[in-house]
């Protein structure tokens, strides 16, 4: 009865569209109360679900990639990336998306991304022709990269709902052969679309034009080359690998671009305040969630009920990723990962999946989430800037929603996507090497 209480108390308040931290919270309080368990015990495993070192790395991350909004560092990346690929079929749409895998690299961060790239590239694209739809879709689509990327505060998560069976580090490197995967997918499906609407090819600018824009723009992707090397190298933990990215940062924007400004810089630290303090109040109140969870065994439940259905793996990991997929249209990514890890881990471990790839596996689908309504947040912004209704935009949403799944799918069945270079580079062996 009080597993029924608990689900049913927690939809109620997301249908009745309480914020999904106060949902989780309060569905965790209704729950204890009908146990007539003292309340304190909520309260301390919420203490102890932010109380962990590992999460210093996220308040980092958040402000790194919010220095990066703020300091133009977008603005260098998205000519860099023009003058590579914008002389092809849909040259702006191609550009876009190299720009929002470059940016989403620095930044960590699918809403800033579509945020920093959607401000420069969808008015754009409207002025040269493309319609709002198209620059729209290709922004926010080509955005989720971000959440693969080693700056992704979304992986930091992800390792410790994991409740310690996957390494960071390992995370990180992972995140690199599908990051690619997807961006390959999402050039595929702008190129397609281009062609069918016969969208215009630009024009190559030069050699010469390609190097200056590559000597603007390389500084500020070296963050990813620092933290990789930094944590491959043992120079520094990815903890610390996340306060040098904001050191790095600071000094990027004020001293060689010289485009970050005193109130640029307050106001990215409000907006890394505020992010932190959602995040930490959703592990918090997940904390809470989880112990309930524990209690009453809801990840054997599942696995009993998913093994009702089939005992295939591959069938298996296709019912996860339906689960996963619909669960992330009501909820945020990070409120998606710290529930649903610790159900689906287990299951999906019995079945032979790795738990570095389930991470990846994990990660698509909640930013998959993230550009579905009604929650889809990417969505709503990228709609904002472009001015254009959501409605008009998931009428044409199907190739780049198919180029998402096709990547998700060759994650999900390929594991060398996943482990090849955390094997090669990190000589990982999986959870029992």
């Amino acid at each position: 009865m009080a597993l029924i209480i608990l689900g049913i108390t927690f939809f109620g308040f997301l249908i009745l569209g309480v914020p999904v931290a106060f949902a989780i919270g309060l569905a965790s309080i209704c729950t204890i109360l009908y146990e007539g368990l003292p309340l304190a015990v909520l309260y301390q495993q919420m203490m102890s679900g932010m109380n962990v070192f590992s999460f210093l790395a996220i308040p980092f991350f958040i402000f790194s990639g919010e220095l990066m909004l703020h300091g133009g560092v977008a603005d260098k990346i998205v000519a860099l990336a023009k003058s590579a690929v914008g002389h092809i079929r849909g040259g702006l749409g191609m550009s876009n998306v190299v720009a929002c895998t470059l940016f989403g690299g620095v930044c960590g961060s699918a809403v800033a991304d579509v945020s920093a790239m959607g401000a420069v590239m969808i008015p754009m694209m409207k002025k040269e022709g493309y319609h709002a739809d198209y620059a729209v879709n290709v922004t926010t689509h080509s955005a989720l990269v971000g959440a693969l990327m080693p700056t992704s505060h979304n992986m930091i998560i992800y390792a410790l709902a994991a409740g310690g069976a996957v390494s960071i580090s390992a995370l990180i490197v992972a995140g690199l052969l599908p990051a690619l995967v997807l961006m390959l997918c999402m050039l595929a499906a702008a190129y397609l679309v281009a062609v069918k609407r016969g969208y215009p090819a630009g024009t190559f600018p030069g050699w010469n034009a390609v190097g200056r824009a590559a000597i603007a723009g390389v500084p500020g992707l070296l963050i990813i080359v620092i933290i990789l090397a930094g944590i491959l190298s043992g120079v520094f933990t990815a903890t610390e690998a996340a306060a040098v990215a904001v050191t790095y940062t600071i000094l990027l924007t004020f001293l060689v671009y010289r485009t970050m400004t005193w109130d640029h810089f307050l106001e990215a630290a409000a907006k890394a305040v505020k992010t932190t303090g959602v995040v930490l109040l959703l592990i918090g109140v997940s904390a809470m969630f989880q112990y309930l969870m524990g209690l009453y065994e809801v990840a054997d439940f599942t696995g009993n009920l998913v093994a009702k259905i089939s005992t295939t793996p591959w069938v298996v990991f296709l019912v996860i990723n339906v689960i996963l997929f619909v669960l992330g249209t009501f909820m945020d990514m990070a409120a998606t990962i710290l529930i649903c890890t610790p159900i689906f881990l287990p299951i999906a471990m019995k079945y032979g999946m790795d738990p570095v790839q389930f991470g990846m596996l994990m990660l698509i689908n909640c930013a998959l989430g993230l550009n579905t309504p009604p929650v889809g947040t990417v969505q709503f912004v990228g709609c904002a800037i472009g001015g254009i209704s959501v409605g008009a935009v998931m009428k044409t949403i199907m190739p780049f929603y198919a180029a998402l799944i096709a990547a998700l799918l060759i994650v999900t069945y390929v594991p060398d996507f996943s482990l090849l270079l955390p094997k090669l580079i990190l000589g990982y062996k999986g959870p029992g090497g």
